[in-house]
């Protein structure tokens, strides 16, 4: 979806070099993707449904998909090669489509010597995405198929229900893209809706590497369907995100009580996710509830002397700033309305007038979390610890 140029392929013979040159140790650990247990005990998983290598259209070897998503923390990855544009093909013969996916699983998995990031497990999704030029039908992946070959001739349709009988999950691509949709905004189509109703489509892409629709989003939840976001990597992550300075690849996190693949497929079916992107959370709001709950803690601590101005600890555990707005009564001594917690630390307030500590809660709107279009989630806490 992304503009590619054809010089990127040169430079992509040497990709994990590349890939390893802007890597340092402290970009190493800021890049990953990586969100603790919910409160309610469910695992959070980083995953890219979406993703291209030179099979298709992209840039890189699918090996490399793998090197970057392990450096990135995922989970799970799909190398989604188009079905019905193959632009390398005098080069790079692609008759067995599935291809793509098994040197992307062979490349997972973890060797005896492996050192780094090497040495994290990744989970390797069979995909497609079926590339029709006019919307609709448009774009749409499916992934945990079992032959990429059966789903290459045929009608949208045709192909859609195929992959559903191998049991996929199919989500509708980039709905609002430029390219195919002049106005930048997404819209329902009757074929669409058709499809969805008859539990063809489970899924949207909200979020599709540096772009956002709320109308997509709209969609999804007018529709119940499967809230993504992601990447659509052609060229190199590194070169599309600022991981230098704690930047995320679009993705997707999927809330799943068990950390394997059937776990995850039916997480994903059942449509608790939240999509990552530019570091916001996007998603059901219960979705995206207990994602900040689980990372966003306060502590009580001291009141300064002989006053009932309160000391409070904002705690981010999760990978991604937090943008605070205090809605609620009770205001900061030290700080204004707005102010942002970091990824992995403590922000400190002075609470006014606060006489009894124990019944003390804080209420923020989270500025960089959409619970629905331009809505954001407000969220009451408390300190809880024992």
């Amino acid at each position: 979806m992304r503009k590619i140029f054809a010089s990127l392929l040169v430079l992509a013979l040497f990709a994990p070099a590349v890939a390893a040159a802007h890597d340092g140790p402290n970009i190493s650990t800021a890049r990953k993707i990586s969100f603790p247990r919910l409160d309610d005990g469910r695992f959070v998983l980083a995953v890219d449904l979406h993703t291209h290598s030179v099979f298709s259209d992209g840039m890189v070897w699918p090996s490399v998909r793998v090197e970057e998503a392990k450096r990135d923390g995922l989970f799970a990855l799909a190398v989604s090669e188009h079905l019905e544009y193959q632009p390398k093909a005098a080069d790079i013969p692609n008759s067995d489509r599935n291809r793509s996916f098994q040197i992307a699983r062979e490349a997972a998995v973890v060797k005896p010597d492996a050192m780094g990031a090497d040495r994290s497990p990744l989970i390797v999704i069979p995909g497609s995405e079926i590339t029709k030029i006019v919307q609709p039908p448009g774009h749409m992946n499916a992934v945990f198929i079992t032959d990429a070959n059966t789903l290459v001739k045929g009608t949208a349709e045709e192909q859609v229900t195929e992959a559903n009988r191998q049991g996929a999950f199919v989500f509708w691509n980039h709905p609002y893209w430029h390219a195919e949709t002049p106005s930048g905004v997404a819209t329902l189509d009757k074929m669409h809706a058709e499809w969805m109703k008859r539990g063809l489509i489970q899924g949207i892409e909200v979020a599709n590497g540096a772009d956002m629709s709320d109308e997509a989003f709209k969609i999804a939840l007018d529709n119940n369907l499967t809230i993504l976001g992601t990447s659509d990597i052609h060229g190199l992550i590194d070169w599309e995100y600022d991981l230098e300075h704690g930047g995320h690849r679009t993705a997707t996190l999927v809330l799943t009580k068990a950390e394997t693949s059937d776990g995850l497929k039916t997480a994903l079916i059942a449509g608790d996710t939240v999509a990552i992107y530019n570091d916001n959370l996007i998603g059901k709001k219960a979705n995206v509830e207990a994602v900040v709950r689980s990372t966003l803690k306060m502590e009580v601590g001291e009141a300064l002397p002989k006053t009932t101005v309160q000391g409070v600890s904002i705690i981010n555990d999760s990978p991604v700033d937090y943008v605070l707005e205090n809605v609620g009564a009770e205001g900061a001594y030290d700080e204004g309305h707005v102010f942002t917690v970091k990824s992995g630390s403590t922000f400190t307030l002075l609470i006014k007038n606060v006489p009894d500590p124990k019944k003390l809660s804080l209420t923020f709107k989270v500025l960089n979390t959409y619970v629905a279009p331009r809505e954001h989630l407000v969220l009451t806490v408390k300190d809880t610890t024992p």
